[in-house]
């Protein structure tokens, strides 16, 4: 459908002159090539753990949304600054109604698109039991959050590509039309700043968000003979996986069998509430009656 639309797009701006429509070919085009890359991102984080890589492929999700953000959307913002900042000049085209029939249409199609990734994320959001907008801003499915974004860009930048045409209509000044090009490449910009940032500080290693942890820690507490968790560590491996190691402290009282009939008791109550828990590492602390520095 994105690639429809670019092609639809880019051949109105060309046919009537408008920066903002070419801008706007170039951020469908972007949303296109972004899609393709998210789609290879999810095909190769879903492979199965070897031996080579033993906590599995998640992380490469995050590596390719990190590319799609640097090379699709600064790409096509580059050029739709640029583009805009060429065309202040330009004689205005007299008829733009191609340019506002594509423009109608990918705004409804946009819109659908939109409403949809809105009813994933409220159904997300509720199966956490938090806001949506938290969730968009802790989840690690970037994905999620790229669609989100594109779509929300998308129907803005289709505001700003009509609004320039519709003032360079009216006053014969292509100024509007190029001012619209270039915060249609602003925004791109802001975009791909917004995805870059969420999925390097995720491909770099980042923990549980801190209501996650608490919820965790709270459940290691719970256990039977346990006296304290004195350190937990946990690691999103990838947008379905995720990593949790924890040092405890065991009553005195406690025999190694209750030890470690406790332990495989706390794995098994962490994977059943939090599916995505895929690997947990618990370690018994140092010796009875003895405070950790």
């Amino acid at each position: 459908m994105n690639l429809g639309i670019t092609i639809a797009k880019l051949i109105a701006g060309v046919l009537g002159g408008s920066a903002a429509m070419v801008s706007e070919a170039a951020h469908s085009m972007a949303d296109t090539v972004t899609e393709m890359m998210l789609y290879v991102a999810l095909r190769n984080s879903a492979k199965a753990p070897d031996a080579a890589h033993p906590f599995g492929y998640g992380s490469t999700a995050y590596l390719w949304a990190a590319l799609a953000a640097a090379f699709t959307f600064v790409a096509g913002g580059l050029f739709s600054i640029t583009h805009g900042f060429h065309s202040l000049h330009d004689e205005p085209a007299d008829d733009h109604l191609l340019s506002y029939m594509v423009l109608g249409i990918s705004f409804v199609l946009e819109a659908i698109s939109f409403a949809r990734t809105v009813v994933q994320l409220r159904g997300e959001s509720k199966r956490w039991s938090v806001s949506p907008r938290t969730l968009l801003r802790h989840t690690p499915d970037t994905s999620l959050k790229a669609v989100f974004l594109e779509d929300l860009a998308a129907l803005i930048g289709l505001g700003l590509a009509a609004t320039g045409l519709l003032f360079t209509e009216a006053t014969g000044d292509p100024l509007y039309d190029g001012a619209a090009s270039i915060l249609i490449g602003v925004l791109l910009l802001a975009v791909a700043v917004v995805l870059g940032h969420a999925n390097i500080s995720l491909l770099i290693g980042k923990s549980l968000p801190p209501r996650f942890r608490e919820a965790v820690r709270a459940e290691l507490e719970a256990g039977e003979d346990i006296a304290a968790v004195l350190d937990l560590l946990t690691l999103q491996l990838g947008p379905t996986s995720v990593m949790i190691a924890a040092k405890i402290d065991f009553r005195d009282s406690a025999t190694g069998e209750a030890i470690e009939r406790g332990c495989r008791e706390l794995e098994a109550r962490l994977r059943e509430r939090y599916p995505t828990v895929t690997y947990v590492f618990l370690s018994p602390w140092g010796e009875p009656g003895v405070t950790p520095r």
